[in-house]
């Protein structure tokens, strides 16, 4: 997924992933003396240009200092045709996991010797609307990967962040 992709700071504009990589870095060297959330989110919109369906997700890196900002990043995937609120719900999981799997390691070298912080994947599911149902699914599905999964009203990260570009 990272692969010749281009993250988007709404401050700095196109980031090579080694440059969002370094700017995550620095953000946390700011200010070592506070904990962070770095949470990662998936969005998408389905779009219909000339009959044409298309999907745009969104997957976003948000780096959360507790109580002082946070900063984002995102990148914008499209693909065809998605047949169901399942399938697109899953895409949106599987756009978050991929890129956390990617992520992590590099990070977790990088980020050695920093203040802590503690790694979300946040899901846009949530109890009061259609996608109530596949809550276990999609929790299960990240926390088999090892990694916190959270869903609505706390999983900021999908559905305020990545949806804000979707």
């Amino acid at each position: 997924m990272m692969k010749n992709k281009q993250f988007i700071s709404p401050t700095m504009g196109k980031l090579s992933v080694e440059e969002t990589i370094k700017e995550i870095v620095k953000f946390f060297g700011e200010d070592p003396t506070v904990s962070y959330n770095l949470v990662i989110g998936s969005d998408s919109k389905v779009r219909r240009e000339n009959g044409v369906q298309t999907v745009d997700f969104v997957t976003a890196i948000v780096i959360h200092r507790r109580g002082k900002g946070a900063r984002y990043f995102w990148l914008k995937n499209k693909i065809g045709k998605i047949y169901s609120l399942r399938d697109k719900i899953y895409h949106e999981t599987l756009f978050s996991l991929e890129l956390a799997q990617e992520l992590v390691p590099v990070l977790k070298d990088e980020l050695t010797g920093f203040a802590p912080y503690d790694l979300e994947i946040h899901i846009d599911v949530g109890e009061g609307g259609p996608t109530r149902e596949m809550i276990k699914e999609v929790v299960g599905l990240v926390t088999g990967n090892g990694f916190v999964a959270k869903t609505k009203p706390e999983g900021y990260g999908a559905y305020v962040v990545a949806d804000k570009h979707t």
